[in-house]
């Protein structure tokens, strides 16, 4: 194991709100490998008066996986393969290169797998669900459940409606993984994908990574003669993707046989949240960088969730729709919708972090919106509807009388005009 080597402490000159929130929960600074919240108690607050949720609409990422292919542990795993071939690895440097091969045999025929928290997280997600909003799963409620067609998705799906069906078996699931539901659940627009980083977004980004991605110190940790090894070992994406492979691990029973998150400093680990950060918005946010159109990758899926609140609330009995897909789906739906003011726009990714847009809240593994429909009966006109991102009550951006519930009409009046002012252009 890597020789944990470096008292961690807290500069001043980093004291910032991200510094000290990842120094409080390390988690959050993987990004989109972050593990979801399990333990969290949101607040609930109560019903309007004679209301009561009869529709729940959801759009949830898969559950905690492995690493999507072997590229990213087979940068570091070379550079320190080619430095130990010529002696250059320090006892820490052979330590982390034992680690990496080990990750590696674990991981391999494993690649973008679910793993067994990740199927704990959507069990987990299911039980709250249904003893949060118990009125919307009365006995025969149809439970329609729909994912995408990569397989941790399916599993997410499953182990949810399985949960479900587990607490309440009058419940009546049906679950589909079809390609035909792709262009909602997980839709890829390639005009908007060619756009994700201009020039002008490649140069401002490559400007911010420049002052937070050096990293001699770490050098000087692994090897002997770390002028030597230079030529075949780049210092910025050694530094990077170890301490990526090290924060991966927390979603797999790795974790807690690896240690090469103890190799970085609590600033260090900062700058890879800073950098990761900035990436996620400018190439799934609303960054002006890249155009501040991104989020409409998911105006396909903003209007299926439209058009089947529209058919769902037309109904006497509850219904439940659970959708599986990714992160890369979620964020920028968030964005879209400016749920808790994600839709936030600057040049500027300097001020991103005091300004409170931080991806990580968004996007951990399993993370997920519900839309909480409410209404005093089927003839009630003045449907209300309450949003959670990741289980808390969350904010939109038109007013209500009647916070967090926005009226429906509203809801669907503001967004239907946004999605058909894109279109139009």
């Amino acid at each position: 194991m890597v020789v944990c080597c470096l008292v961690l402490t807290v500069c001043a000159a980093s004291a910032q709100s991200g510094f000290h929130t990842i120094a409080a929960n390390r988690s959050l600074s993987a990004s989109n490998y972050g593990i979801y919240p399990d333990s969290i108690e949101p607040a609930n607050t109560p019903s309007p008066a004679g209301k009561k949720p009869f529709y729940i609409s959801h759009y949830g990422r898969h559950g905690s996986r492995y690493l999507a292919n072997r590229k990213g542990y087979d940068i570091p795993y070379r550079m320190l393969c080619k430095a130990d071939s010529i002696d250059e690895l320090t006892p820490i440097g052979q330590d982390v290169l034992r680690e990496l091969r080990q990750i590696i045999d674990d991981s391999e025929g494993r690649w973008g797998d679910l793993t067994g928290l990740g199927k704990k997280q959507q069990r987990n997600i299911a039980q709250r669900m249904m003893a949060r909003f118990a009125e919307a799963f009365p006995d025969g409620t149809h439970i329609d459940a729909r994912s995408t067609t990569a397989s941790r998705c399916i599993l997410s799906m499953g182990a949810a409606v399985q949960e479900m069906v587990a607490l309440k078996p009058t419940l009546r699931p049906t679950m589909h993984a079809d390609r035909r539901d792709m262009f909602f659940l997980n839709h890829q627009d390639k005009q908007l994908r060619d756009s994700m980083m201009p020039f002008a977004a490649r140069q401002a980004y490559d400007a911010f990574v420049a002052k937070r991605e050096r990293n001699p110190r770490l050098m000087e940790l692994l090897f002997v003669d770390p002028e030597c090894v230079r030529e075949y070992v780049d210092e910025g994406w050694l530094s990077y993707y170890l301490l990526k492979t090290g924060l991966v691990q927390q979603n797999t029973h790795m974790y807690s046989k690896t240690r090469l998150v103890d190799m970085f400093s609590l600033e260090e680990i900062h700058q890879f949240w800073q950098r990761e950060n900035a990436w996620w918005y400018i190439n799934y946010g609303p960054s002006p960088l890249s155009g501040g159109v991104q989020p409409y990758s998911q105006r396909f899926l903003l209007r299926k969730i439209i058009a089947d609140a529209d058919s769902c609330i037309r109904r006497a009995q509850p219904t439940v729709q659970l959708r599986f897909g990714h992160e890369t789906v979620l964020l920028p739906l968030v964005c879209l919708m400016g749920i808790n003011g994600y839709d936030y726009q600057t040049p500027d990714l300097e001020r991103l972090e005091d300004d409170g847009w931080w991806a990580c809240l968004v996007f951990p593994m399993a993370s997920n919106i519900q839309l909480v429909f409410y209404r005093e009966s089927p003839r009630d006109k003045d449907i209300l509807v309450k949003v959670l991102l990741n289980e808390r009550e969350a904010t939109l951006p038109f007013p209500t009388d009647v916070a967090p519930y926005y009226h429906w009409s509203d809801f669907r009046d503001y967004y239907l005009r946004k999605l058909d002012a894109y279109d139009g252009k």
